[in-house]
């Protein structure tokens, strides 16, 4: 993955993880949706992800 690629989806999913979107782009729409009403699991689910994207690691619960 490219340096600015990285970063972009590092900043989609500061700024717009809580509401899933880094989800639904990634095509996991189901735990997108999830995220979307539930304020990212409650944020932890959020944070897990950002640091999942940061680390390079798979997402958790891909639907």
């Amino acid at each position: 993955m490219a340096d600015n690629d990285k970063l972009i989806q590092i900043l989609i999913t500061w700024f717009l993880g809580a509401l899933g979107i880094h989800r639904m782009m990634k095509g996991y729409w189901l735990s997108g949706i999830v995220y979307l009403f539930t304020g990212g699991l409650f944020f932890i689910g959020w944070l897990y992800d950002l640091y999942c994207v940061i680390t390079d690691k798979a997402l958790f619960w891909q639907s």
